[in-house]
């Protein structure tokens, strides 16, 4: 259940806060009865950042198999291999 606040619940910022990392949602904030904005802790905007770039670079690779560019995988292991020498 989404978290939905008015926006004079701002005040109390540790309030906030708090709230933002315990629920570890998106608190959405209103104005004038009408959604105005969205906040959450840092922990979680960092944590879907780095699931958008992961659907990026997947969708990109589906794009890659069906244009048929493909890399055969003893090649891509030996020049990983010769790059750092192990």
């Amino acid at each position: 259940m989404p978290e939905i606040r008015p926006m004079r619940d701002l005040r109390d910022t540790n309030a906030i806060s708090r709230l933002c990392h315990a629920t570890s949602e998106p608190v959405f904030i209103t104005k004038n009865g009408y959604q105005d904005l969205v906040i959450m802790s840092n922990e979680e905007f960092e944590r879907r950042c780095a699931r958008e770039e992961i659907y990026a670079k997947l969708l990109e690779a589906e794009g890659d198999v069906a244009r048929g560019e493909l890399l055969d995988s003893e090649d891509v292991f030996s020049a990983m291999r010769a790059k750092y020498e192990y």
